[in-house]
């Protein structure tokens, strides 16, 4: 069995937000996939959601997202187009199988969390008095991000690096959004965990940002949009295949370069 985990925003699916931040509202053919409070909020190229459909019916399929539970649910393609059978949640926290909870993989995170980091509210703490011109947002404690007003400077994402490094947490830079993450809660993992669960023998994946990297590595076939902070940090491991396109059009088309290496059986 052959399995596509992938993260979701600014790879396979872009927000208004993104859309301008690559120029590419007047892109033809968007298809809104997301709703927030009846709003269009994020989207698809028509062409990209029918690939996606296509390889949802003929490999396993999960979202690996940053994002709650609650958050990824307001994709509604996965609920009302294809009902998905895994969805990676929380940063690899969370892990939902036919729509409900695997109790087993979250008490296995607590468990290293209790470990090998500091406490959620102690680096929390830490970060008070830093200057960081931003709002800040609390995921279940269990990891915290920056809205950013403006960027860091340099000096400071330093010493934010340094910081959680000798605490046991990573940050990522993912376009306005300062994340901070202990690093037992990983996509990686979680998607090692499903791999192994499932007998699965050849993995595509895809992710734009440094916290994809713990799941890519682990794929047979790494795809890497070019406008991300893999390709900005110049992070490259010999499975990386970095998109020609930016943008929505990057999402495009590394839904088709593996519906091609499919259909024509070169994997």
């Amino acid at each position: 069995m052959m399995m596509f985990a992938s993260d979701l925003d600014r790879t396979l699916i872009y927000s208004n937000r993104a859309l301008a931040d690559f120029k590419q509202h007047t892109v033809r053919d968007l298809l809104a996939v997301e709703l927030k409070s009846s709003q269009e909020v994020a989207f698809m190229t028509s062409r990209a959601y029918s690939l996606l459909k296509e390889l949802a019916s003929s490999l396993l399929f999960i979202p690996v997202t940053t994002r709650t539970y609650e958050q990824y649910k307001r994709v509604f393609i996965f609920s009302e187009s294809f009902p998905l059978k895994y969805a990676v949640t929380s940063n690899g926290a969370a892990i939902y199988y036919k729509g409900l909870p695997l109790q087993e993989w979250r008490d296995s995170v607590q468990k290293r969390l209790e470990n090998e980091c500091i406490p959620f509210q102690k680096m929390n703490e830490e970060m008070n008095g830093l200057a960081i011109n931003g709002t800040l947002k609390k995921v279940e404690n269990l990891f915290f991000y920056y809205i950013l007003e403006e960027p860091l400077a340099f000096e400071t994402k330093n010493v934010i690096q340094k910081m959680a490094d000798t605490s046991g947490w990573r940050i990522s830079i993912q376009g306005r959004k300062l994340y901070l993450m202990p690093k037992p809660v990983c996509k990686g993992e979680a998607v090692k965990f499903i791999k192994e669960r499932e007998g699965i023998h050849t993995v595509f994946g895809a992710g734009d940002s440094i916290l994809d990297n713990d799941f890519l590595k682990i794929c047979d076939y790494a795809f890497v949009p070019s406008h991300g902070e893999l390709k900005n940090e110049g992070i490259h491991r010999s499975n990386y295949l970095f998109t020609d396109h930016q943008g929505i059009m990057a999402g495009e088309e590394i839904l088709h370069r593996i519906s091609t290496a499919l259909t024509e059986k070169i994997i």
